[in-house]
């Protein structure tokens, strides 16, 4: 077999994947988006139709336009985008030393510490969420204790406020942060921060000299793998948020099954990937360039 062949039989796989669960439903939500609403099964119109002269194509783009013309829906694309930025930066900003401590840890306490990370995985994610229903509510755990202590004289309000969805965001995707970052530092040359000491650089310089620029990779990982999905989150900013938050999530619930537009609903999905597609190409050029 020659090298061409085997590059194919190995790429065959992941390609038919990709193609089967990413590519083909996206073509569908796609053509949907460019049909029309109808009251029936399903609730729009077929792109193509029988006429006169055989099959013709009744696509439209009126559905785009509705998300460029309706402040709806850039005030949700804005604040989806606020809250998983926020939220990324938070979660790095917590992730990176645990990650760090982690590889700095005994050999043999690593194993332990990376189960202790992927540990809440084993939990259901929806019942996750509502445990921290349970903590943030007026008679909550955390709002019991504060009174209790006599740090409050009234229940904070915690739950249903921007507060609790960056909260539920953060502690949910916070692995995904923190396995790629360790994943970087673990393959980190420890001779280099010897290097750096032995030409006189002080342990915080040699930090932000020579081990972030060459963690960098971690954590633009990390940032894809908790960013990307916190843009299109629905039940954290459904059950912690309440019906005054807004996001991309909430808004393609609403027009699915609350109004049935499933054309307006699919317009706001592809507007959704194509948006992120641009942030991961970006991304997969700075690798490439970096060698990584």
């Amino acid at each position: 077999m020659s090298e061409r062949s085997r590059r194919a039989a190995v790429l065959a796989l992941p390609a038919t994947w990709l193609t089967l669960f990413f590519l083909l439903p996206f073509l569908i939500v796609l053509g949907i988006s460019l049909a029309e609403q109808a009251i029936g099964i399903p609730p729009y119109t077929a792109l193509l139709v029988r006429g006169p002269s055989g099959l013709e194509l009744h696509a439209s783009l009126d559905n785009f336009a509705l998300l460029v013309s309706d402040e709806l829906y850039a005030r949700a694309f804005l604040s989806s985008i606020l809250y998983a930025a926020g939220a990324t930066f938070l979660a790095l900003l917590i992730g990176y030393p645990m990650a760090y401590a982690i590889v700095r840890a005994p050999r043999s306490w690593r194993g332990l510490l990376l189960l202790l990370v992927i540990l809440p995985f084993w939990t259901s994610f929806l019942i996750r969420v509502y445990a921290w229903i349970g903590l943030l509510q007026n008679n909550g755990l955390i709002n019991t204790l504060l009174l209790r202590l006599g740090i409050v004289h009234a229940p904070l309000p915690l739950l249903n406020t921007p507060f609790s969805v960056q909260i539920g965001l953060v502690y949910s995707y916070l692995p995904y942060m923190v396995l790629p970052l360790y994943a970087a530092l673990e393959r980190l040359d420890p001779v280099l921060l010897e290097a750096a000491s032995d030409l006189g650089c002080r342990p915080s310089a040699a930090f932000w000299r020579v081990t972030f620029p060459l963690s960098l990779p971690g954590v633009i990982a990390g940032f894809l793998l908790v960013f990307i999905p916190m843009c299109g989150e629905f039940v954290i900013p459904d059950l912690l948020g309440g019906p005054s938050t807004l996001m991309l999530g909430k808004v393609l619930w609403d027009e699915f099954f609350t109004n049935r537009d499933w054309p307006v609903a699919s317009a706001v999905a592809v507007a959704m990937v194509l948006f992120l597609i641009v942030p991961m190409g970006v991304v997969r050029r700075y690798l490439a360039g970096t060698g990584e």
